[in-house]
Order: C-alpha cells, then structure tokens, then sequence
C-alpha cells in the first residue's frame, strides 16, 4: 500500500509473476472442462470462503482461481491492467484512495465483510493497554488508509488525540494530543507481526494478523465495527467499472452472499472477520 523506488520493485514483480504462474490460468479463460476462470487476486492466507464458493460454483462451470499478491500496492494496478478479472483485498477506503490516487476506472460489486484492525502486544514486554507507558513504541501500518485506521484505534484506546477534521485518513501530523508518550513508527503492514518482537505492540489489520497466525483474542485492544454505508472499512469485492454488469461476475457475487459463504467466514476465522450480509 506505498509506493515502491525503482530498486524495490525488483523483487515484487519477481514474487507477482510467480503468483500468477501459480494460478495457472489460460489466457482463454477457459479450463479443460469448459470451465469459466475468473482471476481473482488476494492478499494473504485468509481464503477458506473462496473454496465454499468454488463448490458452490461448480454447477454453473465456473471456477474462482486465486492470484496471491505479496503487497497492498499491486492488485489494483493489475485488476486495472486486466491482468485478473476481480480482487478481494481491500476496504472502501483503500480502494477509494487508490482510485483518486492513481485515475483507477473500478467499482466496488459488493460488500463482503469487516476485518476489524486491532492492537497486538509484545507479550514478553506488556500485558494490557494500561501497561503502555511514556517511550514505548507502537508500529502502524505505513499506507494512508490503514495508517489512519491504525491512530484511530490509539485514539479510541485513549493514547493519543487526533485531529477529527481529517476523518478517517489522519496521519502522524495530524495528532493534537499525546496522552501518552509513545513512539509510533510506520511499516508495512505485512511485516508488522515480524517487528513486533522488537517493539511494545503493533495495529494489525485482520488479513495479516490471520496470516500470521494471531487471533482475535490475542488483541490487547480491538477497534468496534459496525455495519453500515458510512462505515469505511468494509471489504468489497472490486470490478473494473466496464465489466461491473458481466454475467459471470455477477454470478460469483450472488454465489459469494449466501448463507453457507457467511457461515464459513465465521466459522473459520475465529471472529477476525464479520460478514455484512
């Protein structure tokens, strides 16, 4: 969810081009058995639901192929750059950023769940958010959107104060108060967890903390989400604005918002993520 220098990019044009290799889709879109594929690109290990659609999908010859990216930054690009047919990744906010950032011709199909962001301690240094003192440090997501969630949550936790005329994208600037002292610092959201030995606690958004094998109850302290059109953090199911009326899409969505999807979200992720239908 940054942007990369030129340097950096090396390695994950590496890594993206062996996610698609992994996927193994045919230019055609089409499976031996006549089979539609549709491409699908993710972030993380958090996919269980997508094999629940798969089933239910394979009457109607149709199969959700996952196209795993190592980072926030590139499956809106290649959702763009008709490199896969739809993502699964992201929340309102990010996508809508991403959007007005880059002139992204993408729409949301529908929305799928909330993976509240909560505050994950270094259990070897404190116990509860009361342990957080002046100097200790807390990691948040480097990206804008999440970045923001993150100071939300300190501020709902009651650490620090920020200023409520930026909404839900504040950033460090915009703090107003520190109620405590601490030092917050800014990393990739999917390094969090492996910086959290060295740090006092981090804000980890669900996709990550699942992946890296954290529940729920683990947290320290968790953000309160809600339903709603006025909630920024509910994940969507995204479509190039050209193809938001495909058939096939749309048949994956209707297929995604049913009641044996929503039962696997819940029962496989152990409440990190809550479904909106």
């Amino acid at each position: 969810m940054k942007l990369l220098n030129t340097i950096k990019y090396l390695p994950l044009v590496a890594l993206t081009a062996f996610s698609f290799t992994l996927a193994g889709c045919g230019d055609d879109k089409r499976a031996d058995d006549n089979t539609t594929i549709v491409k699908v690109g993710v972030c993380g290990d958090y996919n269980a639901h997508w094999d629940t659609v798969n089933k239910l999908l394979k009457d109607k010859h149709i199969q959700v192929q996952l196209v795993k990216f190592s980072d926030y930054a590139t499956p809106n690009r290649a959702l763009s750059d008709k490199e896969i047919d739809l993502n699964a990744f992201q929340h309102k906010a990010y996508l809508n950023n991403d959007i007005a950032r880059n002139g992204y011709k993408l729409t949301p199909l529908c929305e799928t769940f909330i993976a509240p962001i909560r505050l994950y301690n270094n259990k070897n240094k404190i116990s509860n958010v009361a342990d957080i003192k002046d100097g200790s440090i807390i990691a948040i997501p480097s990206d804008l959107t999440n970045g923001g969630r993150a100071l939300k949550l300190l501020e709902a936790a009651n650490l620090i104060s920020v200023d409520p005329s930026k909404g839900f994208l504040p950033t460090k600037a915009d703090i107003t108060e520190y109620k405590v002292k601490i030092e917050i610092r800014e990393a990739e959201s999917g390094v969090l967890n492996n910086i959290l030995p060295d740090i006092d606690a981090a804000a980890i958004n669900g996709g990550n903390a699942f992946s890296a094998g954290l529940k729920p109850s683990d947290a320290i302290f968790s953000e309160t989400p809600k339903a709603g059109e006025d909630n920024p953090y509910i994940n969507v199911l995204v479509a190039r604005a050209e193809d938001k009326d495909n058939e096939v899409y749309q048949t994956v969505v209707k297929t995604f918002l049913t009641d044996e999807v929503k039962e696997t979200i819940i029962k496989a992720y152990d409440g990190g993520y809550i479904p909106v239908w």
